[in-house]
């Protein structure tokens, strides 16, 4: 589409510093567009021109700075910036989306009922929640993270199976290449300082971990309550919070496994109240 749509309107060299320039500053992909329709672009052709500036600058900027090479990613269709995208059996809303890092605020992914439902199914499986140890490639309990959590199996009832097909659809990405849903619970005080959610290539075991789906591509974060005060989901590389709000949903990819994705995240601490959240992670491939 890119090349196509471009054709009667290059890309020329003032316009990509401009858009680069721009998108450095702050200024949002949709705001670039609108000012490129004010100069007589066609929308569909500044929509692509845009996208294929970014992308090139982005893939210029990885290779500088010798990161490894990026690998395609879910990404919800954005492309026209709509309002609502179809999950298939629900429409869920566009609140807020971020060019870099990839980030989408999506408004009403789960209705009340479908909350309080898997709330009820992983209340009476909760322990102390575990993380990944790519030293060893095995699980351990991190100081970092002072929850309690679970896993779903992939399809294990009704309700996790609904879901799952209804994320696949919303972010392009096959059922099977996910993780079984995770439900975590955040007591007061309880928190999850910033980290990243894809595996450290440096470290030993994450050839292990890799074996069963290739690396973490993106990650949905679910809300399943409403937190007095508190448990937002920060990140911190571009001073970003995200407020927990019950059945909406922040959903953010990350290309290559380095730091430039700017993907740095946490959970706040619980200040009152308690946190109730559900964890999607997508990997490259068919997670087995």
């Amino acid at each position: 589409m890119t090349a196509a749509a471009t054709a009667s309107q290059p890309i020329t060299p003032d316009l990509r510093r401009w858009i680069v320039e721009q998108a450095g500053a702050g200024v949002a992909a949709p705001a670039l567009i609108q000012a490129m329709r004010r100069s007589g672009w066609n929308e569909d052709v500044a929509i692509a021109a845009v996208e294929q500036v970014l992308r090139e600058h982005l893939q210029e900027h990885a290779a500088r700075q010798a990161q490894p090479a990026g690998v395609p990613v879910p990404e919800p269709a954005l492309g026209d910036s709509p309002l609502f995208l179809d999950a298939g059996d629900r429409q869920v809303q566009v609140l807020m989306r971020m060019e870099q890092p990839r980030i989408v605020l999506l408004g009403g992914l789960l209705s009340p009922e479908e909350c309080e439902a898997l709330i009820a199914a992983a209340r009476p499986r909760m322990a102390r929640s575990l993380t990944v140890a790519t030293a060893t490639g095995g699980d351990e309990v991190n100081d970092d993270r002072t929850s309690d959590g679970m896993f779903f199996q992939r399809g294990e009832n009704e309700i996790v199976q609904r879901l799952e097909e209804r994320i696949a659809r919303l972010v392009r990405w096959p059922v099977e290449n996910g993780e079984g849903l995770q439900v975590l619970h955040y007591r007061p005080g309880a928190e999850y300082k910033p980290h990243y959610d894809y595996f450290d290539p440096a470290e030993p075991g994450t050839a292990t971990i890799t074996r069963r789906g290739g690396q973490r591509v993106a990650t949905l974060v679910i809300y399943l309550n409403d937190p007095i005060k508190g448990g937002g989901t920060n990140f911190p590389d571009v001073s970003l919070e995200v407020a927990p709000c019950r059945g909406n949903a922040v959903f953010f990819s990350y290309d290559r496994p380095h730091p430039g994705t700017r993907t740095l995240h946490g959970g706040a601490p619980v200040i009152e109240g308690e946190k109730w959240i559900a964890t999607k992670w997508l990997r490259e491939r068919e997670f087995k």
